[in-house]
């Protein structure tokens, strides 16, 4: 994945108050091992809900 791709969420992160599927913007990448992302979830008006670092097992490309 690369900086700014649209991913969403494979599994829910309820802690974040984040459902499976969530769609986000990847805003930093983090070079580890392992990579990690941090990802930025926003709602329908742009306001940013939730900034989350997540591994690539966590997240998938979106298309659509």
């Amino acid at each position: 994945m690369e900086l700014y791709d649209v991913v969403k969420l494979r599994e829910a992160l309820p802690g974040e108050r984040l459902a499976a599927g969530a769609v986000g913007t990847v805003v930093h990448i983090f070079g580890g091992p392992p990579t990690a992302y941090e990802v930025e979830f926003a709602d329908a008006d742009g306001r940013t809900v939730a900034m989350v670092t997540l591994t690539a097992e966590q997240i998938q490309q979106h298309k659509g």
